[in-house]
């Protein structure tokens, strides 16, 4: 089952599990607790701009084709460190590598054999150690054969072109009830913190209510320290630790599908794409002040309206998506997280946040000031046109922002001139 846009691409299971409601079956090398107020990523250096000459002001923008031939891409991410790769994540469990915008032939990390295909399954994130560069160690997230979810570490060998699968060290391992809504977003916080993803668990509208449940990791962002205790160990200021009843690893909850998160880099706020079910779309921004703990209500609430129960729902204590949008409108049907632009090619776009919608195609974005979504802006007809599916956005280390095609390849938003 599928919705096309157009003639231009059909969309497979993995980003519109809204249907369901139809079938009704369908996220420091040895980092210390989080400090009272997060260091965050410094901007690029001042001194030069690897990513060519900036432009002043707020020119026209386009995308800019990096590199095709990639199959099923799902995440695009940067080593630490490395500035003449991009790893991109291929949902079939294959890590490509993409050096000084060729594609190189041999896989990165191929799990291709242990990873459930098609759907929402598969290898769907990554993240690499913030001492990626002296100890070769990250992480990703993906679905076995049975569906269920593993967010494990490994290292790079000997060959820093290839990892060793023979590192695998598992941190999560969590039951699917059923094979939608599987998050699957990895980041490292400005905290030395790993970050991870979760969705509902799957089917329609939430039916355990495992958003609302902080006994399960279900429909959860997860905060954890991979540093020192095995598997992993909880950082004493997680919002819910002393709480019996509470998953010490949950950072922040009331999600359906997060599918892509990301921090500013400038101020550690945390911004997510939640995928909706079937009237709103949202990107939710967890502020670096409040250190954690937001409600941002599925299932009581989609979006800003009432869900569960379907009028009258009380709202109290709920957090509210910064932007909102229909679902179904212009042929949306998922939001794609995406990167706040910290670029040094365009100094005039500092503070805007670029997203997406893998349906639609389109690309927005809107600047946070006072926790709220200001300048919001339309890119579709300047970066659109030859983008099929949107699935992902990435940065590189100077902090240019990428868009990750389903359909393929990859390209960079920069100046139209």
């Amino acid at each position: 089952m599928g919705r096309t846009k157009g003639s231009r691409f059909s969309v497979p299971l993995w980003l519109c599990g809204f249907l369901a409601v139809a079938a009704v079956l369908w996220l420091p090398s040895c980092a210390k607790d989080s400090p009272d107020n997060p260091s965050p990523e410094p901007s690029p250096s001042t001194g030069g701009c690897a990513a060519g000459t900036p432009v002043p002001g707020t020119p026209n923008l386009t995308a800019v084709r990096v590199v095709g031939g990639l199959s099923s891409p799902l995440d695009l991410q940067t080593a630490p460190g490395d500035r003449t790769r991009l790893f991109v994540v291929e949902q079939g469990g294959r890590i490509r590598v993409v050096r000084n915008g060729a594609l190189v032939a041999a896989p990165f990390l191929d799990l291709s054999a242990r990873v459930s295909r098609g759907g929402e399954q598969g290898l769907l994130g990554l993240a690499f150690h913030p001492g990626y560069a002296t100890n070769g160690r990250f992480y990703v997230n993906f679905t076995d054969g049975a569906g269920d979810t593993h967010v494990a570490e490994f290292r790079v060998s000997n060959n820093p072109e290839v990892a060793d699968p023979a590192t695998e060290r598992t941190l999560i391992f969590q039951t699917q009830p059923f094979e939608n809504h599987n998050g699957g977003a990895l980041a490292f916080g400005p905290d030395g913190f790993l970050y991870v993803s979760l969705g509902d668990g799957g089917s329609g509208g939430d039916p355990f209510r495992n958003g609302q449940n902080l006994g399960s990791l279900l429909g959860k962002i997860l905060r954890i320290d991979v540093n020192g205790t095995q598997p992993y160990a909880i950082p004493s200021s997680n919002p819910f630790v002393g709480n019996g009843s509470a998953r010490p690893e949950v950072w922040a909850y009331g999600l359906r599908n997060p599918w892509r998160l990301s921090f500013d880099r400038a101020n550690g706020d945390l911004y997510i794409g939640d995928v909706g079910q079937s009237r709103r779309e949202e990107v939710d921004v967890g502020l670096s002040s409040r250190r954690g703990g937001e409600n941002y209500g599925w299932n009581t609430t989609e979006g800003t309206l009432c869900f569960n129960p379907a009028s009258g729902c009380s709202t109290a204590g709920l957090t509210p998506p910064v932007i909102e949008y229909q679902t179904g409108s212009n042929g949306s049907c998922a939001v794609t997280g995406g990167y706040v632009y910290r670029g040094c090619r365009l100094p005039g776009y500092q503070g805007t946040y670029f997203y997406g919608d893998y349906c639609a195609g389109f690309v927005r974005s809107f600047r946070l000031v006072n926790g709220q979504a200001t300048e919001p802006r339309d890119w579709t007809s300047a970066l659109s046109g030859d983008i099929g599916s949107i699935s992902a956005f990435g940065t590189d280390l100077d902090g240019e922002v990428y868009i990750v095609d389903y359909g393929g390849a990859i390209f960079r938003i920069g100046p139209a001139s």
